[in-house]
């Protein structure tokens, strides 16, 4: 069986290793075996902060959502659900550059999801006022105590 040395590709792959480590500190930047543990473990967390970085933006977009809603006098929930009612496809990416770009754009679309949210709970609760008659009267009492208080 003939020998092998493997001269090229040895130094090709530590070549590209050493690289990698550039600006690494101390022997984690020189020394082969300390880059490529050094090199093995930022590119772990790279991976996973590609993940996170997902995450943290629709973190951000939901904030600026419910600040422009909070503004608008709706509750994020209940304006994704006005939206939803509506038929109104926009994800929450495009909904936060609406929010911090364009205001009144805004401020008219959850005028809109406010009225279809309220509107449709109006509906709800006449519909559950029809069904259980003693409920309601109950309920509306309850209502005008905590008023008059």
């Amino acid at each position: 069986m003939p020998r092998v040395k493997r001269g090229n590709k040895r130094k090709n792959y530590r070549k590209r290793i050493l690289k990698l480590a550039s600006g690494y500190f101390l022997t984690k930047s020189k020394l082969y075996q300390a880059a490529e543990e050094a090199v093995e473990r930022g590119l772990k967390f790279a991976y996973v902060g590609r993940k996170q970085k997902k995450r943290q933006f629709r973190a951000l977009w939901i904030v600026r959502i419910n600040a422009a809603a909070q503004l608008s006098g709706i509750s994020y929930s209940q304006f994704m659900h006005g939206l939803k009612i509506l038929g109104i496809d926009l994800d929450r990416k495009v909904l936060a550059d609406l929010a911090v770009n364009d205001a009144a754009g805004f401020a008219a679309l959850a005028a809109q999801a406010k009225e279809a949210a309220f509107g449709q709970k109006a509906e709800a609760d006449k519909a559950n006022a029809a069904k259980n008659p003693k409920r309601a009267l109950r309920d509306d009492s309850a209502h005008d105590a905590k008023s008059a208080a």
